[in-house]
């Protein structure tokens, strides 16, 4: 069998980031930085005041207090927009608003509510020191200095940096766009009314929000049956569109698995046995320049390989280190046991947690009741997967080993979720992110939608 390590170190291998291209900003959300950015501006641009009040020379007002204020008649008034206000004279004032320019010869702004609020003349109740209230030039950022290094995700503080230093188009490498797709003649959509021996496809969008996690761009398709013809007339449809495409179900040796009879010889595409608990059958391979993933039909089995393969190629399609989910050493405070020569991968829930919500070596890792590959639930509600290594089949209790941290529960770390698509949403069949029922006859249905940065 294919060890773990050998079948992410072949997908590895294989993938890329995304060319780097410049982006509008509102297409630049969530994607990864190419290459570094440099100011070409000041921020802020030009001295101004940081707080409604007056400008005022310090000097001229270092004698006010609440019983005897300093009266200075105001000589202008300055609201924020264009223009350079006149210099202001000693002995007076001029009323100023927050992000209006300084007038030169000013030194200091003296907040509304230590006035008394005039507009010919006004008494100051109290002194200000030099400097006070006003944002200088370049403070923030000054011309030619790094804003954002290589590798930044790109989120809304980004944006709104980006922005304010005026850089319209930054480089990025673009969201991979994966199509997923779940196979298997007895699947219906989720809110059907089930018939004999029909189940619901959760595959498609487990592993569809899987991929969200990760900041793909993703289009969830299902309903293809296990028939050959209508599987190849689908799938290659998609290869035009998408940086990658993630399968589900077919993959190992039944007389039905469609997946694996179609994929066989097809590009470099390689199905293999991974000594893994669960999750054993696997495939993966570049069809026309697309990577493609084939992951098992169980829908626990699936998840798990998922984030062990799948993860981490996305993160690395997005210019992103391929880590993918973080680790941490635990405890085990029950005995768990593991297939002679696989890696297993144990469902646990965790006890006591770090004062910074993170689990260490005295952190205690409860096994869930139920293992099965079938079994969701216990999925659902784990915090970590325990790594049993393949020369371990029993592990005592007080055992420390390493854990795969998942998302789920209070204290638990969302991993590996640089930025999650909010356009998608299986909502519609636009290519940001819609889910398709598809039709053998038809291929795959793609309705018109909004064209994101991938």
């Amino acid at each position: 069998m294919t060890t773990v390590d050998e079948h992410l170190e072949r997908i590895l291998s294989a993938v890329s980031p995304g060319r780097p291209r410049r982006a509008d900003l509102h297409q630049a959300h969530g994607c990864v930085l190419a290459a570094a950015v440099r100011a070409t501006v000041a921020l802020p641009s030009f001295d101004n005041s940081s707080m409604d009040g007056y400008a005022v020379r310090a000097a001229d007002v270092a004698d006010a207090t609440e019983q005897e204020p300093v009266t200075l008649p105001v000589e202008a008034d300055i609201p924020a927009g264009p223009g350079t206000p006149a210099p202001l004279a000693p002995g007076t004032a001029a009323r100023i608003m927050t992000g209006a320019p300084l007038p030169r010869g000013a030194d200091a702004v003296v907040q509304l509510e230590w006035t008394d609020g005039g507009r010919t003349s006004v008494a100051v109740r109290r002194p200000v020191d030099r400097g006070r209230h006003i944002r200088r030039t370049g403070e923030d950022v000054t011309p030619g200095s790094l804003i954002l290094p290589a590798g930044t995700i790109i989120g809304a503080a980004q944006i709104g940096l980006l922005a304010a230093a005026n850089v319209a188009r930054p480089p990025v490498h673009p969201r991979p766009r994966v199509a997923v797709l779940s196979t298997g003649s007895e699947l219906v959509e989720v809110g059907s009314r089930l018939g004999d021996g029909q189940i619901v496809d959760s595959n498609s969008h487990a592993i569809a929000a899987a991929a969200r996690e990760t900041g793909a761009v993703v289009d969830r398709l299902t309903g293809v049956p296990d028939d050959a013809d209508a599987f190849a007339k689908v799938f290659y449809a998609l290869l035009s569109d998408y940086d990658a495409v993630v399968t589900t179900g077919g993959v190992s040796v039944g007389a039905y698995d469609v997946v694996k009879e179609v994929l066989t010889g097809a590009g470099s595409v390689q199905f293999d046995q991974v000594a893994m608990q669960p999750g054993k059958p696997q495939g993966f391979g570049v069809v026309s320049g697309v990577p493609v993933f084939t992951l098992p039909g169980n829908p626990v089995s699936a998840l798990i390989s998922f984030d062990l393969f799948v993860r981490p190629a996305l993160q690395r399609m997005r210019g992103l280190p391929a880590t993918g989910l973080p680790r941490a050493e635990v405890t085990l405070d029950a005995p768990v046991r593991s297939v002679p020569g696989r890696r297993g991968f144990v469902r646990v829930t965790l006890a006591g947690l770090g004062p910074d919500g993170r689990p260490g070596p005295d952190t205690l890792a409860r096994p869930a009741a139920s293992q099965g590959s079938h079994q969701l639930s216990s999925l659902a509600s784990a915090q970590a997967l325990v790594i049993v290594p393949e020369e371990v089949t029993q592990a005592p209790a007080g055992s420390r080993l390493v854990a795969l941290l998942l998302g789920n529960g209070p204290g638990s770390i969302l991993s590996g979720m640089g930025w999650a698509d909010s356009d998608s949403t299986d909502t519609g069949g636009s290519r940001a992110g819609g889910s398709h029922q598809a039709s053998p006859a038809a291929g795959a249905p793609k309705e018109p939608g909004p064209e994101p940065t991938r």
